[in-house]
């Protein structure tokens, strides 16, 4: 155990030395004062790692000598213990940011409990968290061998991402390489899994299937349409791992109906995913059925510039009225012009919204060195998306209907995953660009575990631009690089965030049910 040093500032100082001799023969160090101004001039002079003040001294009091230290050591921890029970007492010290509040009598164990909080945590949660992952590492490993079913595997998943979060918070990051290779086995079980279900899914070959993107608000939009507006939220790009990291912040003001999961089709991308969620249909649908709003890959309009349309299709097919406002936010301004516009939208049943920055995040770590510095990892890129979240025109949006009576959908239309793996393809100059799936005709390449292959796309519910176009996807950590140009591919997109392939990180979505707690 490190040494550490406390300084203890008591008037009755003499009193509390069987704690002292207590916290001393635990390998505590201990300096004793009894008055609040000698322990501030000891404070400026040494170093301490944790101050006990006592509230109620002569001369200076506690909450004096609390201010000053922590005007000169903000990062001091410092312990309030007082016999007063007070409440504006405890308040002014909670105020000042103290690390604990003891009230007298003290009892050792409460005192060694308090230093071990403070000072220990870190360590001890490390420590703990590093070996309960150790125990629960067989167990995962043992379930990849399992015949695990869709839900099975959105669970597995899950745990993933908890432990990815747990060992985030430690100190000794001792598992995180582990970790990260239980990740990659578990990317390439799901892709054999993938494999050999997915094509069942698609055509409802089967009763035992996860909800699909196209399904996604007949399902769990079309349902809450009622007395309360509904604001439909879409975070492009939005992995699992970075929606548990904004949770905390939403439930301050909803309550959690429900934390539900689905399955992106293919290929997880905008043009695809998110144009399946809106329409209600499978791209061959769209492209059949509504083809003045489906783009081909070969042509030069943007992919996503219909969604209000489909979505307009998509509510009148099912018999709902066609009310209800689009919002596409792309940057600041924008997000700020729709909280603008909240009063209105309370008069609609259905309030549709796109934030694309998360979207924007991972294409511009592909493009910007900064931003490729800022997050060179999984943990770095959730990081940098919270904070985003945090001073979001989203997360003001969320506070101003938190007042309101209504329904809030949270989701995104498919995640991304870091690409690690170089797979050779060959293509003509038509071939789509997307770094995780590839379409056209004669596409080359030598064929393997890396890559699912879809000679047939009609059975994949995929649109063929002419009759011998076929598609390739890439799974786990895998990504297209073209012979020509190699090393300039492998050295550019290597450790970028990708997304259109087969992946838990791509596939498996979080898709969120809340209410307000306190709508008027």
């Amino acid at each position: 155990m490190q040494n550490y040093h406390i300084l203890w500032a008591d008037d009755e100082i003499d009193l509390l030395k069987p704690h002292i001799i207590f916290l001393e023969n635990k390998g505590y160090k201990i300096t004793a004062v009894n008055n609040g101004s000698e322990a501030v001039d000891l404070c400026m002079e040494e170093q301490f790692d944790i101050v006990f003040l006592d509230e109620n001294m002569p001369g200076m009091s506690g909450l004096e000598s609390l201010s000053v230290i922590k005007s000169a050591k903000p990062n001091l921890p410092v312990v309030m213990i007082t016999k007063s029970e007070e409440e504006f007492i405890m308040e002014e010290a909670i105020g000042s940011k103290i690390a604990d509040y003891l009230i007298k009598p003290l009892n050792p164990n409460q005192i060694l409990l308090s230093v071990k909080k403070i000072l220990d945590n870190k360590r001890l949660v490390s420590e703990k968290t590093n070996q309960t992952y150790q125990q629960d590492f067989r167990n995962i490993s043992m379930a990849f061998g399992d015949d695990l079913d869709y839900k099975e595997w959105a669970e597995m998943y899950k745990k993933l991402v908890f432990w990815d979060l747990e060992i985030d918070q430690t100190e000794d990051q001792s598992m995180a390489e582990v970790l990260s290779m239980q990740h990659l086995e578990g990317n390439n079980n799901f892709a054999r899994f993938i494999d050999d279900n997915y094509e069942q899914w698609i055509n409802d070959e089967t009763e035992d299937r996860p909800l699909l993107s196209h399904e996604l608000m007949r399902s769990k939009v079309f349902p809450n349409l009622g007395d309360e507006p509904v604001f439909f939220i879409v975070i492009d790009n939005l992995r699992f791992d970075q929606w548990k990291l904004m949770e905390p912040e939403i439930l301050k003001y909803f309550n959690l109906d429900e934390e539900d999961n689905y399955y992106s089709i293919l290929p997880t991308t905008t043009a695809y995913a998110r144009n399946a969620i809106f329409s209600g249909l499978l791209p061959d649908e769209m492209a059949a059925k509504h083809p003045d709003l489906w783009v081909n890959e070969d042509e030069e309009d943007g992919k996503n510039n219909n969604e209000d349309k489909w979505v307009s299709r998509q509510l009148r097919r099912h018999g709902y009225e066609d009310k209800f406002t689009y919002n596409k936010i792309v940057n600041v301004n924008q997000g700020k012009q729709v909280i603008d516009q909240v009063s209105n939208m309370m008069d609609h049943p259905l309030n549709v919204l796109v934030y694309n920055f998360v979207d924007m995040l991972s294409h511009a770590r592909t493009d910007m060195k900064m931003i490729r510095e800022l997050a060179p990892d999984e943990s770095a890129y959730r990081s940098l998306t919270n904070s985003w979240f945090m001073h979001s025109p989203l997360l003001d949006l969320l506070k101003k209907i938190a007042s309101k009576k209504v329904k809030v959908v949270i989701t995104t239309d498919h995640g991304t995953i870091r690409v690690k793996k170089p797979f050779k393809i060959v293509g003509d100059r038509n071939v789509n660009s997307n770094l995780r799936y590839k379409q056209g005709k004669n596409l080359g390449y030598k064929a393997n575990n890396d890559v699912l292959e879809v000679p047939k796309p009609e059975r994949f519910h995929l649109p063929k631009i002419n009759v011998s176009t076929s598609y390739v996807f890439t799974k786990g950590e895998s990504f297209f690089a073209y012979p020509n140009n190699y090393n300039y591919y492998v050295n550019y997109y290597k450790d970028t965030f990708q997304h259109g392939g087969v992946s838990m990180e791509e596939m498996i979505i979080p898709i969120i049910s809340l209410s307000s707690k306190n709508g008027s």
